[in-house]
């Protein structure tokens, strides 16, 4: 009786496969990567048009739904969108695609965790919790199998590698001094802090860690820190456009005066996130 070998998605002969058929730097295959990324981008999809169509029962307050209402739109405009392009350019072969994935990736777990501290418990509260799962899961099984020194092979000198880790240091530091002086100025005014408010310091944490860590391997040159760098300035760029796209639609949503003075800081930070991603797609672009 013959038998027939099924290969298992971290076949290093099938991910050699892949790679000499599609030229991407991946040091195993790429199956599972996009079955997950596929279930999280469904998770997404229904939570955020349960938000939507449900917004009464999801958000009780009127404090929730001007703080996720207009997010909803964001993630089904933006959120969703860079998820798809980004694996539909992988499995086209660009390595573009494939270094943007985990920054899609990020940009959903971000969203995520925002939700599920800022959100109180419900029935679809389970469902944030499996999508921070799925994402976080996904984005470091990804990242662990792009072949980062290949990565920095043909990345290396095609774009300006010290300012763009420069920028992201800098973005953390000031996300971090931002959120701190939040939660000093409530220590000291004995204020309970809402809790969106508490979902965003906690997200705005853990992006201002990653945005400290991929800046500085980037400013060494290190191979992981043009895999990172990379996703890392794209997902920046995007949060920062779902950013302001937020503040223009929360008056339209929840009949609140428009935020000028937080639309006028977010700006200021996506140019400066901007300038660095476009300098970064050029040599990516180039390099592929």
């Amino acid at each position: 009786m013959s038998t027939k070998t099924i290969s298992s998605p971290f076949d290093e002969k099938a991910a050699g496969r892949e790679h000499q058929a599609t030229g991407l730097p991946v040091t195993s295959s790429l199956r599972w990567a996009y079955w997950l990324s596929f279930i999280f981008g469904l998770l997404t999809a229904v939570t955020a048009l349960a938000g939507l169509l449900f917004s009464e029962s999801l958000y009780p307050t009127s404090e929730l739904r001007q703080a996720f209402l207009a997010n909803d739109v964001a993630t089904v405009f933006i959120g969703l969108p860079i998820l798809l392009v980004s694996m539909w350019l992988a499995h086209q072969g660009k390595m573009i695609g494939l270094l943007f994935w985990p920054g899609a990736l990020f940009y959903g777990l971000y969203n995520g965790i925002v939700y599920l501290f800022g959100l109180p418990l419900s029935v679809i509260y389970l469902l944030y919790l499996f999508l921070v799962i799925f994402s976080g899961y996904t984005l470091i099984g990804l990242v662990a199998i792009i072949d980062h020194e290949n990565v920095k092979k043909r990345l290396a000198g095609r774009f300006p590698e010290k300012l763009c880790g420069a920028i992201l240091i800098g973005l953390s530091i000031f996300m971090m001094l931002y959120n701190l002086g939040i939660l000093i100025t409530a220590i000291l005014n004995q204020t309970v802090l809402a809790r969106p408010d508490i979902g965003l310091i906690v997200a705005d944490s853990i992006i201002a860690a990653a945005w400290l860590v991929g800046g500085v391997m980037l400013w060494r040159h290190l191979p992981l820190g043009y895999v990172g760098g990379t996703g890392l300035l794209f997902q920046g760029s995007m949060l920062f456009v779902g950013l302001l796209l937020l503040f223009i639609l929360q008056p339209l949503l929840n009949a609140t005066p428009f935020p000028a003075g937080d639309f006028t800081v977010v700006f200021i930070m996506g140019l400066i996130c901007f300038i660095p991603f476009a300098l970064n797609l050029r040599g990516v672009i180039k390099a592929s």
